[in-house]
């Protein structure tokens, strides 16, 4: 399966290529939950390893933090370094500020009459004139990928959702999760419950450790997954979906994925 990390990676670096490298893409917040207006620093990276930085930054003109009042707040002292993206936020406002990064695009390929594999970049209808009509083997998908994260001051608030693309439905909160104690997660496609997603959650540290301990879950009929944390620290959330349902002709497959960072509090 072409995993949710492929597709966030691929239109993360800008990448249209459908067999591109597989990374993990992230944001990791230094802190999620305050008790008072206080700075928060992100960190962002497309990176071998989780929650370290040792491959690419993630890209941030696609940012989009909003407040509880569902107004756009701008990142402060935002840097693209070598390794990673940084910027900084302070939350002013009571409740749960929402920090995602979506990116849509088109991504192809066909093989000429040559036998060579070509790569499809561009908008749907630049990549219908780049294919020649002898090309073979033309594969082209339409790919939606949201990365997100989650901050509150004081008492968490509900979040906002697009209805478009995958998204995390929180039934218990993001910023509420506590080790031991069952969270329920909904996911929905275009504002409706999907079922039979796999979900991946893997905890941080997985570079100094053999194993990975990822918690592996498929959401129930009505989208849902239930989990209890064993551990303590920041978890990497990792879900995707292939349907059909394209926003263009040219495309036949649509392919969205889903990253988020959670803290899960002792």
């Amino acid at each position: 399966m072409f995993s949710a990390t492929r597709i966030a990676a691929a239109l993360a670096l800008g990448c249209a290529a459908i067999g591109a490298q597989a990374h993990s893409v992230w944001m990791k917040p230094s802190s999620t939950v305050l008790s008072k207006a206080d700075w928060v620093t992100v960190d962002a990276a497309v990176s071998n390893d989780m929650f370290f930085f040792n491959h690419r930054p993630l890209g941030l003109d696609k940012l989009v933090i909003t407040a509880p009042d569902g107004s756009t707040v701008e990142p402060k002292n935002a840097h693209k370094g070598e390794l990673r993206s940084v910027f900084d936020l302070k939350p002013e406002q009571a409740g749960t500020y929402q920090l995602a990064i979506v990116n849509s695009g088109v991504m192809g390929s066909y093989k000429d009459s040559a036998g060579q594999m070509k790569r499809l970049r561009g908008s749907a209808d630049e990549i219908a004139k780049q294919i020649p009509a002898d090309a073979k083997e033309v594969r082209v998908a339409e790919s939606i990928s949201r990365i997100e994260t989650f901050v509150t001051m004081g008492k968490p608030s509900p979040l906002r959702l697009s209805g478009k693309g995958l998204e995390l439905v929180p039934v218990t909160h993001p910023n509420d999760l506590v080790t031991g104690e069952e969270a329920t997660f909904a996911f929905h496609v275009d504002g409706k419950p999907a079922a039979d997603v796999e979900v991946v959650l893997v905890p941080d540290g997985k570079r100094y450790r053999d194993a990975v301990n990822e918690i592996k879950l498929k959401t129930d009929a009505q989208g849902q997954v239930k989990v209890k944390f064993p551990t303590a620290g920041m978890y990497w959330l990792d879900a995707d979906v292939k349907d059909d349902k394209t926003s263009t002709p040219i495309a036949k497959e649509r392919r969205l994925a889903y990253v988020a960072t959670l803290e899960v509090l002792p």
